[in-house]
């Protein structure tokens, strides 16, 4: 069975991670059980870098309490990244973006839910009062840094952002990682801005890679040749878009993680990379 570890690994900031990690978000539409067992499946076949989220949670489960009770007490290589902004109320509403000072509040909710003392990485995701291209994060990322220094989370990233959220989170403290949607017919303006965060070694963290896709003949031509699912092929095809991109495809059946956790150790040629 292929390890997550044929991916390779990047550094988030002072953690070693394989590039091929685990989202989260599906988890709470699964039963208990088998979401339980998926997580402890990933990390047996070398997953150490899950992503998650305090306002992951659909009816009576949630993504962090399911972390929690698969994979507490966890192992020391395994990083954690949650992102705060967004949040829920007690009842489950969705709540658009925090305030500043809301953030140390969110931050310490991921830390109950997940029985953690300190936040790997926490990553500042941009809402709705933060618009892609306009308006200013130095007020939630520098609250942010503020936390990290008191040693509540460790490193730090950003997610929905644009190049100039880029350069201005990075005049304010050291980041780790850009989450933004991202895969082979999403969002490709963000291209530039992969190479842009290899230049300062930043991971790029692209999430839906696989989600939503469409139907595309030269995926589905790969996947015969090479013998494998067009979901797999796209992954692939993340992975070779620079070193420093990372894979978070998320799934509550067993049978699809180990198909993603494959992915990661296909190469594809020259002229296949071309063709698509």
């Amino acid at each position: 069975m292929t390890n997550a570890a044929a991916s390779g690994t990047w550094k988030l900031g002072q953690f070693t991670v394989n590039r091929l990690g685990f989202g989260a978000m599906r988890l709470m539409f699964r039963d208990r059980d088998s979401a339980i067992a998926v997580l402890r499946r990933a990390v047996e076949l070398g997953v150490n870098h899950i992503d998650t989220a305090a306002f992951y949670f659909h009816g009576h489960l949630s993504a962090n309490e399911l972390i929690n009770a698969a994979l507490r007490p966890y192992r020391d290589d395994l990083v954690i990244t949650t992102k705060v902004g967004p949040g829920r109320d007690p009842s489950g509403t969705f709540l658009p973006f925090a305030t500043p000072e809301q953030l140390k509040g969110q931050v310490e909710e991921n830390l109950r839910q997940l029985g953690r003392e300190h936040m790997d990485v926490v990553n500042l995701r941009l809402g709705e009062a933060l618009e892609r291209g306009t308006g200013s994060l130095a007020d939630w990322f520098g609250t942010l840094a503020e936390l990290r220094e008191a040693g509540m989370i460790r490193e730090l990233g950003i997610s929905n952002v644009g190049p100039e959220h880029l350069d201005e989170a990075l005049k304010i403290a050291p980041v780790v990682c850009v989450q933004n949607q991202y895969g082979f017919d999403t969002r490709r303006e963000d291209d530039a801005l992969i190479e842009t965060c290899a230049r300062h070694d930043i991971a790029f963290v692209p999430f839906f890679a696989v989600a939503n896709s469409t139907e595309n003949a030269a995926v589905d031509e790969l996947a015969a040749k090479y013998g494998v699912t067009p979901a797999q092929i796209r992954l692939a095809w993340t992975l070779h878009k620079g070193p420093n991109v990372l894979a978070i495809p998320g799934t509550g059946d067993l049978a699809h993680l180990e198909q993603n956790i494959a992915a990661g150790s296909l190469r594809l040629a020259a002229e296949d990379l071309d063709s698509l």
